[in-house]
């Protein structure tokens, strides 16, 4: 006899392959790139496959206010989103997606911490970390000491124009440890002692805003090094472009899909988170771009090479520091206003 428990699980299941209230195609919408690239591999494909439903994939910066509006006006046209682990916590506090039942997405145990959340679910890993031209660097960038030491490495180097990422290299690059880096931005002086250190090079850097500037500006030779995102890194070489990824302290966070609070397409948007979470899918998605699974499962299935080049991989985990979503929902708007109002004194 099935326990209260299973009969739960499996009534939500049997809700979730129910497909009669699939009326229309699903508008996934994703940060655009060869992320979006390989989702449409590992995501859209098969789903339209499976269910006969076409997905309409769309692209968007970030911009919170556009799934407000839509929210607000009762008016929602997207289905799926991907969101940042920032995002994310601050939509479902805001109420701007609906929430969601985790047990239609698998075990929990068989996922990464802070995969499942209220109203997201976990797609993948990403890490920002120090990237360089081994073309035109001969001599290898260790650590983020080295991207201010602007006497061994002359030249311009190119971060994220905001504060998030930045203060937290910031203050590793003066010595803190990765265990100590919020511990200390949370206080006043900790602020502080982060815009000291980015003061030492200011002149020298040069501002990214989309993702794709980091590795152009690498292979023009404008910078010698800068943050960038691994998997643009590691699809560069891909390419044949000889750019390396340095891992110490690399910063690494989860990107989430989420649905926008009111679509009509819920049934069919749930269908599809579901089959992102397989691991199989996973595994799919991270031969196509070197961003880690959230499933535990699809990183015993990818071959040592592939998962060497991943965030997840025990290797690159170790020095690492998790992005802190909840530390930037409490103290990111004041950060960033500070930091903009850094940026634009000369």
């Amino acid at each position: 006899m099935l326990s209260i428990y299973h009969r739960r699980v499996l009534a939500s299941l049997l809700a979730l392959c129910s497909l009669p209230a699939l009326a229309r195609d699903l508008v996934v919408v994703s940060y655009g790139g060869p992320n979006k690239d390989a989702q449409v591999t590992a995501y859209y494909q098969p789903f339209q496959q499976e269910t006969s439903l076409r997905v309409i994939p769309s692209t968007w910066n970030g911009e919170a206010a556009k799934i407000k509006a839509m929210v607000d006006s009762r008016n929602v046209s997207w289905d799926v989103v991907e969101v940042d682990a920032t995002l994310q916590g601050r939509g479902c506090d805001e109420g701007l997606f609906e929430r969601l039942d985790s047990k239609l997405f698998g075990n929990k145990a068989d996922f990464l911490p802070e995969t499942m959340q209220p109203c997201a679910m976990g797609m993948f890993i990403s890490s920002t970390l120090l990237a360089y031209n081994a073309d035109k660097l001969k001599t290898a960038p260790r650590h983020w000491q080295d991207f201010w030491d602007t006497k061994r490495f002359p030249g311009k180097r190119a971060m994220r124009r905001g504060a998030q990422y930045t203060l937290e290299i910031a203050l590793m690059a003066d010595g803190v440890s990765p265990d100590k880096v919020y511990q200390t931005l949370s206080s006043a002086a900790g602020v502080e002692r982060a815009f000291k250190k980015l003061d030492q090079i200011k002149p020298f850097i040069q501002w990214w805003e989309a993702g794709a500037q980091p590795a152009q500006y690498l292979l023009a030779g404008d910078v010698v090094m800068s943050t960038a995102y691994n998997g643009r890194i590691s699809n560069a070489r891909k390419e044949g472009r000889n750019l390396r990824a340095v891992w110490l302290n690399n910063i690494y966070e989860m990107d989430y899909w989420a649905i926008p609070k009111g679509s009509s397409n819920k049934a069919a948007a749930l269908r599809f988170i579901s089959l992102a979470s397989r691991s199989s899918q996973q595994k799919r998605f991270a031969e196509q771009i070197a961003y880690g699974p959230t499933n535990n499962k699809a990183l015993t299935q990818l071959s040592p090479a592939a998962l060497a080049d991943l965030p997840s991989a025990p290797q690159n985990q170790r020095t690492a520091l998790a992005l802190d979503y909840r530390f930037w929902i409490d103290h990111g708007e004041s950060l960033e206003q500070r930091f903009n109002s850094w940026v634009g004194r000369k």
